[in-house]
């Protein structure tokens, strides 16, 4: 794997403790680039599959890659922290969703900013919402940050709220959490988090913005510090200008900012009602498929909200929504028997990722299946095609995505070998079902790796071998 990643490496920087890690040598000698960073779903984390995700992980791969080095992580806490660790030499970078703000000339410096949020007050939906600042006075409003962070700053400029300072290590989930509970009355959060841990949360909403917007910037310490900004203001120019910055966006964050509330509430009611029942056939499909069973549950919610008896106006039918000739294929007698549909949807799924070339990787892979489970292989076959067209990368799922809705446009598709299809559908298909195996991936943490996958079955009428795009 690029980059070693240092799981084992975590620093604790209370009061009187040591670092543990060594402070870093330039890298022409020591030959590899320390980055500093936390753990959390907007920056860094373990996808289901086991693999580091996260949209400051793949920044840090792209550059570590440009600049034709190995990097480490280095894990800590909080923001604070890892500036300090940054100040103390502990790493050459921190790649961590920071705020950029003014510093005074020498010490720490900032690279180019990559990503612009807001900050917003989140608040509990079933509470008075406020209107303006004004409406929060004499109401409690918790922050995570430092003495002089921007939304600390923001809040005693702008709210008269009681604002209640929350220590450094506080997760965001941490802080929403409190929310949710009722210990505080609304939180103020940089939008980027809030995109990505709102779907947890059904019971929040954004009252209103505060403060100015601020952009988000890697902080770069003293060591190799000139030639680091040089080859990032380079860097992070052309991945703006050749959009591997909106597709890295889009990646981890377009999906989430999709989920409404009242579809994640009715999912996690049904996860204490539904799923109790259903999970032992979930994880029976996950043994045969190796796929994670979230994801297997995550789709059978897209498809039927859980119900086993769901049926459309076109005779899809059963709890994984299986057509006839699907059914028929998979050797399914009663579509309408929660077990069978479940166990014949995972294979599906598997014969599909199956048919893709052995080049796509995860979690691209899986994405592109799932947009094929909706629409068909052929279908999906022309969007590759159609994203090859347009220079884009057929294995890459931002890519295709970018080419979906042309399969709904009569100037396209009457040349395309499949003809109509709904493009946006499977779009938003994709995007419910990655949110939907995040809330679940939440709430219900696996107890262990997950299974091989099985060899792949003989290519047969599904495979995209010998298309433009397989090539």
């Amino acid at each position: 794997m690029f980059g070693r990643i240092l799981l084992g490496v975590l620093l604790f920087l209370a009061a009187g403790c040591e670092y543990a890690a060594k402070p870093v040598l330039p890298l022409a000698e020591g030959g590899k680039l320390v980055v500093l960073t936390v753990n959390g779903p907007a920056t860094w984390y373990e996808d289901s599959q086991g693999q580091p995700s996260g949209f400051e992980h793949d920044l840090v791969e792209l550059f570590a890659r440009d600049l034709g080095l190995p990097f480490d992580y280095v894990f800590v806490d909080s923001l604070e922290k890892a500036e300090k660790a940054l100040a103390e030499r502990r790493g050459h970078l921190v790649a961590a969703l920071l705020p950029r703000r003014f510093d005074l000339p020498g010490g720490l410096s900032w690279g180019p900013s990559y990503r612009t949020a807001q900050y917003q007050l989140a608040w509990r939906a079933s509470f008075p919402r406020p209107r303006n600042a004004a409406d929060t006075s004499g109401r409690s409003v918790g922050l995570v940050g430092d003495a002089f962070s921007d939304p600390l700053v923001a809040a005693r400029a702008t709210l008269p709220a009681r604002i209640e300072r929350l220590p450094p290590d506080t997760s965001p989930e941490e802080l929403l959490e409190r929310v949710a509970a009722g210990t505080l009355d609304g939180a103020l959060i940089d939008s980027a988090r809030f995109t990505v841990a709102r779907k947890h949360f059904p019971q929040l909403e954004v009252a209103f913005d505060v403060g100015k917007p601020v952009d988000f910037a890697w902080r770069v310490g003293e060591v190799d510090q000139k030639a680091l900004l040089d080859r990032m203001k380079v860097f992070f120019a052309r991945i703006a200008k050749d959009g591997t910055l909106k597709r890295l966006a889009d990646r981890y964050f377009a999906h989430a900012a999709r989920i409404s509330a009242i579809d994640a509430g009715t999912l996690i009611e049904r996860i204490n009602t539904v799923l109790p029942r259903l999970k032992p056939h979930f994880l029976e499909a996950e043994r045969v498929s190796g796929f994670d069973w979230r994801l297997i549950a995550a789709i059978g919610y897209q498809e039927s909200h859980w119900d086993p008896l769901a049926t459309s106006p076109t005779g899809v039918r059963g709890l994984m929504m299986l057509t006839e000739d699907t059914a028929d294929r998979l050797q399914v007698k009663d579509r309408l028997d929660a077990r069978e549909s479940i166990l014949a949807g995972a294979r599906y799924l598997g014969l599909i990722a199956d048919s893709l070339p052995p080049r796509i990787r995860e979690p691209d892979r899986t994405w592109l299946a799932l947009a094929a489970y909706n629409l068909g292989i052929g279908h999906l076959e022309d969007a590759r095609i159609l994203a090859q067209r347009k220079g884009l990368s057929p294995d890459n799922w931002q890519d295709v995505k970018l080419a979906l809705p042309g399969l709904a446009d009569p100037a396209t598709y009457q040349a395309l070998k499949h003809g109509f299809a709904r493009g946006h559908e499977a779009m938003q298909f994709v995007d419910n079902v990655r949110n939907y195996q995040d809330i679940l991936a939440r709430v219900e943490p696996r107890d262990g790796p997950l299974p091989p996958r099985p060899a792949p079955a003989p290519a047969d009428q599904g495979s995209t071998k010998g298309s433009v795009a397989a090539r």
